[in-house]
């Protein structure tokens, strides 16, 4: 099992990175919320990777945190939900945001996300609530209801690719704002008219 890769990161194309060890270019598909995180190519790279192996491929995917892997493998274990699907929803919301979603038992949250229909969402939230703790960190532990400062700009653009957009794009038309104390509504309709004008 390959637990960890740290290379330098050679190519950016969401979902997808390679990173480069001494010499053996790794293909990494990434949520964005990790991709978001990455430095510039060309740039020394450490991340946690979880090896997926089918009878057609192994794949490897790539996290920014140890909490993002635990989350991604915890979502596998729900019935009806791939690879595919836990990458869709690690890139609307990272572990804290999700597990906030699972407390609140917020469904519409969860069925913004592209693919994440009203059932999964319930059944998310079911199968997820006992072990949703330990995914959070420890400050999100802490304070589990305080709302975090970064949530308007991470819903704007779930409610973007709920719109079509697609992640990579979503991220860099809210990120291109300058969005002070904006509400996510006030992101989105921002974002639109800057698309449109």
């Amino acid at each position: 099992m390959i637990g960890r890769i740290s290379g330098l990161l050679i190519e950016k194309r969401p979902p997808q990175i390679i990173v480069d060890c001494n010499g053996v270019g790794y293909e990494i598909e990434a949520p964005m919320t990790t991709i978001w995180a990455l430095p510039e190519i060309n740039q020394q790279v450490s991340l946690y990777t979880h090896l997926a192996v089918r009878d057609d491929a192994h794949l490897l995917y790539g996290f920014s945190t140890e909490g993002e892997r635990r989350l991604f493998r915890s979502l596998l274990k729900v019935n009806g939900v791939g690879t595919k699907m836990a990458l869709v929803i690690l890139s609307g919301m990272d572990a804290n945001a999700f597990a906030e979603c699972v407390h609140a038992g917020d469904v519409v949250r969860l069925t913004v996300l592209p693919g994440v229909g009203k059932k999964t969402a319930e059944r998310l939230i079911v199968e997820m609530r006992d072990r949703v703790d330990d995914l959070r960190s420890d400050d999100a532990r802490q304070t589990p209801r305080e709302p975090r400062r970064d949530k308007p700009v991470n819903d704007a653009i779930s409610g973007l690719i709920a719109l079509g957009y697609k992640p990579a794009e979503a991220s860099k038309y809210v990120h291109a704002l300058e969005v002070g104390n904006m509400k996510s509504e006030d992101i989105i309709r921002e974002v639109l008219k800057n698309l449109v004008g």
